[in-house]
């Protein structure tokens, strides 16, 4: 690409390193400039206009350009602009939404610890859980298990969790004392002829085998997302939750879900751990919090959790985990009228009314030539495609999306598989036209 002097591109490619972006193709091709979004769309510098079907990055529940939140913003800023929550300070806006999300946990929850991106939520929580074990007298109760395809963020810490290779290569990741048990994909996971209930016995016998083989007395805590997100909108089988819970308990072992993309409505409850049944101790949420409006996620622990720590932390004299944002005032105030907005709204209703349309037409899709398998629940989706001419993976799935945002329609590939995570504003007729785009680039793509 040869961009104009001083343009957006020009600059973009001269001094930015992107996240999850090829340089070298960036150098090459240069950046697309999104200038405005309103409602579903988001325009770019030309000015023309795309559905964006995967909410951002799975987050801006209440769409683009809402102005509620921008009076929020507004409001807040014109009052108190910032302030810390260090040393017992604090503010009316972090308290009301401590407050609020008590009050919506689908288990009951003690505390809420505030920070900035579900990555930093991800990684405060291991570290809460390891000082847990240390006030409990159980320094050697320290290993984390998350799964093979789970995605909890890019700290290092949380980056380890992340089961996705590219997370590690050249990182020096996974850090010590996390480790990994089987994805429950139950098309390329289970034996032929075995339903999904076996096959969840069979994750679970897994898991069991891998506390053991450790020793429960070192395994601390699990981590899950309900529904796997960038692994690929992963789908747990029926019977898995139960299952793994039943593991856990039975060996004294925390639970933490990463309810980072499924918490707020994305699952057609308000959050994924309603959906499948989950019972956490601890929940991490970001993204959806505050429609991505202002970075800012969030730590729920339960009593059983916050005890221990509050103890331990009397003892020495400090709870000494902090960020300079944390609680964010604006941030906050954001987040309390996107929860607003999403309840007044029904938008957790919506997904649910929505939901089965939206999962006809993207199971639909399992007929085209090439498709292997759609998958997904409430207003979270993915189509898995494979190449016809045995091209390396990722390939197919890379030119699919790049037809997608050619027709007018931003997808995320994951390998393979084209993801879909609409705002949960949209209406019938925008998923129709939603799928209309993917039927044509699809066929766009045999043709190819």
């Amino acid at each position: 690409m040869t961009a104009q002097p001083n343009s957006t591109e020009a600059r973009d490619m001269a001094y930015h390193l992107h996240s999850y972006t090829n340089p070298r193709r960036l150098e090459r091709d240069g950046p697309m400039v999104i200038e405005r979004g309103e409602g579903i769309h988001v325009f770019d510098n030309s000015g023309k206009r795309y559905i964006e079907g995967m909410a951002g990055l799975w987050s801006v529940a209440v769409g683009f350009g809402e102005k509620r939140l921008v009076e929020a913003a507004r409001k807040q800023l014109s009052q108190l602009p910032y302030y810390h929550t260090f040393s017992q300070k604090s503010h009316g806006p972090v308290a009301d939404l401590a407050e609020k999300l008590v009050s919506l946990a689908p288990v009951p929850m003690s505390k809420v610890y505030f920070a900035n991106s579900g990555s930093e939520a991800n990684d405060t929580a291991i570290k809460l859980v390891w000082y847990r074990s240390n006030a409990l007298g159980k320094p050697e109760k320290k290993k984390v298990i998350s799964r093979i395809k789970g995605y909890h963020g890019v700290t290092a810490l949380s980056a380890s969790l992340t089961g996705l290779p590219n997370n590690h290569r050249s990182f020096d990741l996974p850090l010590p004392n996390i480790l990994h048990t089987t994805c429950p994909h139950y098309r390329t996971g289970a034996e032929p002829g075995q339903d999904e209930l076996a096959f969840s016995r069979c994750c679970a016998e897994e898991l069991e085998a891998m506390i053991l083989e450790e020793g429960p007395e070192t395994v601390a805590t699990f981590i899950g997302e309900p529904v796997m997100g960038a692994g690929g909108v992963i789908v747990p089988p029926e019977g898995y939750w139960a299952a793994i819970q039943d593991v856990l308990d039975r060996y004294d072992i925390l639970l933490i879900a990463d309810e980072v993309i499924c918490g707020f409505g994305r699952t057609g409850n308000m959050f994924g751990s309603e959906t499948f049944g989950i019972r956490p101790d601890i929940m991490t949420v970001s993204k959806q919090l505050s429609s991505s409006y202002q970075p800012i996620s969030a730590v729920m622990i339960n009593e059983r959790i916050y005890e221990p720590i509050a103890s331990e932390a009397d003892r020495i004299g400090v709870l000494g985990h902090g960020y300079t944002a944390s609680g964010h005032p604006v941030a906050a105030a954001v987040s309390l009228e996107n929860l607003a907005i999403i309840e007044e709204r029904d938008l957790v209703g919506n997904v649910r009314r929505l939901a089965q349309h939206f999962l006809e037409r993207l199971n639909a899709l399992e007929r085209h030539p090439l498709a292997v398998e759609a998958r997904g629940v409430g207003l979270i989706g993915a189509l898995e495609l494979e190449a016809a001419d045995g091209a390396p993976t990722g390939t197919v799935g890379a030119r699919a999306a790049a037809l997608l945002q050619k027709n007018g329609l931003i997808s995320r590939n994951i390998g393979d598989a084209i993801a879909f995570c609409p705002p949960m504003i949209i209406t019938k007729s925008e998923v129709d036209e939603m799928f209309d785009i993917v039927e044509r680039s699809l066929r766009e793509l045999a043709g190819s």
